[in-house]
């Protein structure tokens, strides 16, 4: 069986990963909160993810992995959007959560086992926060429900702090109503104009760090394998809710392995709406970049290091794909249904998943199947698809939807006619204005050629 290492924030090591059992892996993400489209810096670990998952499944088989990915629709944020907006916000949730999962779907994203929403796990919380509050972790004041650090003397050994340099270090929120200035909040009251549920301590909603632990201990149990997300969310909401899970659950562990992605910048800077240089995903698709393209970048860059995001990247990988899907064009169905992801792959990703690394097997892997053609294209193209590249439903901006043999077929013709005129004017016109499109022509004795090349627009196609 492959070995999997993985960068365990919990222990701050490159650990070797064992499945608390191999036939019912699980893992979980925490999820977007949905109130607007999804920038460039939150696919960064969808896509870590979705190559974890892929290779999971990989290693201990399709059925033996469970992967959770919650919707966070209960928050201040999109309370304030729909105060703002006028909008209910049910709509808002409902319009949010699909932009979210059509945008992840363009970048090649599977979409996991289970995606629960926070609002259909409100029972789950108040039974949480019922048993926080017997177990002397939690206390009632002023409608609310906080969460007593200092009952819990592990708190901060996920971020390596203690709780007086937190206090020390960082912004808190200051309430007279809080015994502790780290003290967070699992409950909180609603009044007519927010959503609320009833509870033991009144109309209200629950506080965002106790919705994770609630969805993953219903989906999970009191121990699953590995949690993840932004390195933003290490502190406050991971160390918070292994907090108040480990309390809550004391038979558990939570999660045993924690993996966390660094941030993204944008052609060297931290991505600003004020510098301008904020995206949406659906901003990069908007400008024309393929989907495939935009996740071959994210792989570029090993998750634990800051990625940058430039054109030139951008371009070099839309390069490099085209090339990977001229030849993929050619594999024979049943060499596809027979191969395997190379070893050399999966070796890579198994190395606390080294896409870059991945990738440049993936290059020799090219290399070889141009040279020898038949099987060895299969195995490009599975071991490709454990990044989530080359799959079928993902190539059509290549092409741009159009049927380039319509203009081999075309210069065939004309060639024909040349060869008897003497006038090869009208070749050299379509062959000209192919290439001013960005496609490529090749043409020899056994035929000809047209596939697009870097830059190619189909939109720039001349009429046949």
């Amino acid at each position: 069986m492959t070995a999997l290492r993985l960068r365990n924030t919990l222990t701050r090591k490159v650990e070797e990963f064992i499945p608390l059992d191999p036939s019912n892996v699980r893992i979980y993400l925490c999820g977007p909160t949905v109130y607007d489209r999804a920038h460039i810096g939150n696919a960064r670990n969808v896509i870590v993810f979705d190559v974890l998952y892929r290779l999971l499944r990989q290693i201990y088989g399709q059925a033996h992995v469970s992967y959770a990915r919650n919707f966070t629709d209960v928050d201040d944020k999109i309370n304030a959007r729909s105060l703002e907006s006028g909008r209910p916000i049910s709509e808002i949730t409902a319009e949010t959560t699909q932009w979210y999962l059509d945008d992840m779907g363009a970048l090649g994203n599977l979409e996991p086992d289970h995606m629960p929403r926070a609002t259909a796990y409100i029972g789950e919380m108040v039974a949480m926060n019922e048993a926080l509050i017997s177990r002397g972790h939690a206390y009632v004041a002023q409608g609310h429900v906080l969460f007593d650090v200092r009952s819990f003397p592990d708190y901060g050994k996920l971020s390596g702090r203690s709780v007086d340099d937190m206090i020390a270090g960082a912004r808190v929120e200051v309430a007279p109503y809080k015994r502790d200035p780290m003290d967070f909040v699992l409950w909180k009251p609603s009044d007519a104009e927010l959503p609320g549920w009833d509870s033991p301590w009144g109309h209200g909603r629950p506080g965002w760090h106790i919705e994770c632990s609630a969805m993953s201990h219903a989906l999970f149990g009191a121990s699953f394998d590995i949690h993840g997300g932004g390195i933003d969310l290490q502190f406050p909401h991971h160390e918070n809710e292994l907090a108040q899970s480990c309390c809550a659950h004391p038979e558990g562990s939570f999660a045993r392995y924690w993996v966390h992605n660094e941030m993204l910048m944008v052609e060297g800077k931290k991505m600003s709406k004020s510098l301008g240089n904020f995206f949406t995903v659906r901003d990069l698709l908007d400008q024309g970049f393929a989907g495939e393209v935009i996740r071959f970048v994210y792989l570029m860059t090993h998750y634990t290091r800051p990625m940058d995001w430039t054109d030139t990247k951008a371009r070099e990988a839309e390069g490099v794909l085209r090339k990977w899907r001229g030849l993929a064009d050619q594999v024979n169905p049943a060499d596809l249904d027979s191969a395997e992801a190379h070893a050399g792959v999966v070796q890579a990703l198994g190395d606390d998943l080294n896409t870059a690394a991945a990738l440049a097997e993936l290059h020799q892997l090219y290399a070889e199947a141009a040279e020898k053609k038949g099987p060895y294209i299969a195995v490009l193209i599975k071991s490709a698809r454990l990044l989530g590249l080359l799959e079928d439903q993902m190539g059509a901006w290549v092409t741009g939807g159009a049927d380039l043999t319509v203009y081999a077929d075309r210069l065939v013709a004309l060639r024909a006619e040349a060869m008897a005129s003497k006038d090869f004017s009208a070749v050299d016109a379509l062959k000209s204005a192919l290439l001013a499109a960005g496609a490529e022509v090749r043409m020899s004795k056994s035929g000809v050629e047209v596939q697009p090349g870097p830059g190619f627009k189909a939109e720039s196609l001349p009429e046949v």
